[in-house]
């Protein structure tokens, strides 16, 4: 295969990212066992955590920001694609039946649109207009707070939705888990950047940066929930109630 022009610039880009390493650890996975497979697995998996713990310095002004802006008439959006995007649009939905706050406060978008939460949509993620249009149909403003998943941290999309949201004058975050170093940090008001390292299946980013992703998620929703009056000691006082009718 012949690499040239901004085929060659994305090949280099890609192969200098953490997440895109070979894991040494895993280099014979094939000739392994299940019982062996499954134990690499979960000795990486265990490591996530330690990588979460260190960006807390960062989850707790993000989640400042957050509180800010919901209690000032703000929403928390959040924009990714494939893994990310469908761990941020389950986040999003999952906070108005748990903690009974409005729909659309807390919202996710994922490249390609609905259908992507089910099956991928090829090129959807290459296009950084199609962030930039998403921000703008959500009708972003100043008083919001969006949020880009990108486990690689130079998915289109995701930087183009980040963009728009900056020149619209919205707050914006950033959770990525390549190293903060490689992180235009002047590109965001907060980067989040839990350092997950190679995965087990190279380049599987659901795997470990999947996980450090929905950490980082749940504690950025659940904290702010918390700091909304939303829990009392460690009970759920807004929770809904929904019914439903058995149609015969």
């Amino acid at each position: 295969m012949i690499i040239s022009g901004n085929n060659k610039t994305l090949f280099h880009e890609i192969a200098l990212l953490s997440t895109e390493q070979r894991n040494p650890r895993s280099m014979d996975l094939d000739a392994r066992s299940i019982k062996e497979i499954l134990a690499i697995i979960n000795d990486e998996d265990k490591t996530v955590p330690l990588a979460v713990e260190k960006e807390i310095p960062y989850i707790e002004q993000a989640v400042a920001i957050i509180v800010h802006a919901l209690k000032n008439g703000g929403r928390l959006l959040y924009f990714g694609a494939g893994t990310s995007g469908r761990l941020g649009v389950v986040d999003a939905s999952e906070c108005p039946p748990t903690y009974g706050i409005p729909y659309g406060m807390i919202d996710g978008f994922i490249a390609g649109g609905k259908e992507a939460m089910f099956r991928a949509q090829e090129g959807a993620e290459d296009r950084e207009e199609g962030g930039a249009a998403d921000v703008l149909e959500a009708n972003v403003t100043e008083l919001d707070v969006v949020c880009g998943i990108a486990a690689s941290k130079r998915t289109p999309y995701v930087i183009g939705a980040v963009k728009k949201a900056k020149e619209l004058g919205a707050k914006t975050l950033y959770i990525t888990c390549n190293p903060r170093k490689t992180f235009d940090i002047d590109a965001v008001d907060i980067a989040i950047c839990p350092e997950v390292g190679p995965e087990v299946i190279m380049g599987s980013t659901r795997m470990k940066s999947g996980t450090a992703q929905k950490l980082v998620l749940n504690m950025l929703t659940t904290t702010a929930m918390v700091r909304m009056g939303k829990v009392y000691e460690n009970m759920m006082i807004d929770l809904r109630m929904t019914y439903y009718r058995n149609i015969l």
